[in-house]
């Protein structure tokens, strides 16, 4: 679980730009009200200094909020965030990062224990001197009347993500008791999960090689070809073994053999798509499952493989065949099998690495 330090407010919250949008439809804030309040950044740029100054002489006429400023220093670092407030409201730009910033004032105000009655008393004060300084700048009536409904709608959607970050906190202390509760459990939950995958991951690996087993590679290889007959898609199967492997362990031991076999799964992992599959199928016998690839697509991952087995093993060599579906329903994973192991035993009918498809 995300701890909520590590996220914003919007993310705590939930809020998504198709909710800022819904709350601005819901009070009748379109963009033409928007880009009428940025059209008069400029006026309040010039007045803000004043703004702030009578905003503040009010405030601290109220014992509570002057009670709550308490000192000279804070009521400096207030009016610098009020300015910022202001000129925001004018700024034009009304995106998550303006939202955002809004919650977060609401959240500062909660704990230093501002209420929501002494929070609404400034908004109605901050909106007594904009509606003066407006009057003064606008001539226009129409257009003065005009930006103070959009202020007014501004505002209040300002009040509703600031009250939002207020009952958030409340439900959040109830929440965290419950949290503390509930955390035992859900790591149980989890620790349990992750040992289920890991044992059913385990039961479709060999333990030798790292790749599928027969039984994954049947259950895989019947999905695949039921998928590529209802898409159309062909789908190529990789059937091949080590030529003479039975030779290697008789003269150089079954270590030695082992590590051809780790090597081979290796080159395997090393060169197919994520969607493909690896598998042993059995002794020194492998097969890859490619879907959506046609034979002279199988080659080339035969011929990657080969390039890298051949590096660390010059004398041994690779016999491979390739078998293909028809998208008539007619191949089922053992007629697929059995045509790939036909291709890979004429392969051996030629010295070297070979590839027959």
């Amino acid at each position: 679980m995300v701890k909520r330090t590590e996220q914003t407010l919007l993310e705590q919250m939930q809020i998504s730009d198709v909710e800022i949008l819904r709350r601005m439809e819901l009070l009748g804030l379109n963009q033409q009200s928007l880009d009428l309040l940025a059209s008069h950044k400029l006026i309040i740029a010039d007045e803000i200094d004043e703004i702030v100054e009578i905003f503040y002489q009010k405030q601290t006429e109220i014992d509570e909020i002057s009670l709550l400023i308490g000192d000279a220093d804070t009521l400096r670092r207030l009016r610098s965030a009020q300015r910022k407030y202001v000129i925001d409201l004018f700024a034009g730009h009304y995106d998550s990062e303006y939202v955002n910033n809004r919650l977060r004032i609401g959240m500062v105000h909660k704990r230093i224990g501002v209420e929501p009655k002494l929070y609404l008393s400034a908004v109605r004060t901050l909106k007594e001197v904009l509606t003066t300084t407006l009057e003064a700048s606008l001539d226009n009536k129409e257009n003065l009347l005009e930006t103070l409904m959009a202020l007014d709608k501004l505002l209040y959607f300002d009040i509703t993500l600031v009250f939002d970050t207020y009952i958030d906190s409340l439900v959040g202390e109830i929440e965290t008791a419950k949290r503390r509760t509930e955390i035992y459990a859900q790591s149980l939950e989890l620790k349990v999960a992750e040992r289920t995958q890991q044992l059913e991951e385990q039961a479709k690996l060999d333990p030798l090689t790292n790749l599928y087993n027969p039984r994954a590679m049947q259950e895989f290889l019947r999905r695949e070809i039921s998928i590529a007959n209802r898409r159309q898609t062909t789908l190529s199967l990789v059937y091949f073994d080590v030529d003479k492997f039975k030779s290697i362990n008789d003269v150089e031991g079954h270590i030695k053999g082992d590590e051809v076999l780790k090597s081979i799964g290796m080159y395997m992992l090393q060169n197919i798509r994520e969607s493909d599959m690896a598998c042993r199928y059995g002794g020194d016998e492998f097969c890859i499952i490619l879907p959506d690839c046609g034979t002279e697509e199988a080659k080339t991952v035969c011929e990657k493989i080969i390039m890298a087995f051949s590096k660390k093993y010059p004398d041994y060599t690779l016999s491979m065949g390739i078998a293909q579906t028809d998208n008539d329903g007619k191949i089922n994973q053992e007629t697929l099998i059995k045509l790939a192991d036909e291709k890979m035993y004429l392969a051996k009918k030629e010295p070297g690495f070979q590839i027959r498809s």
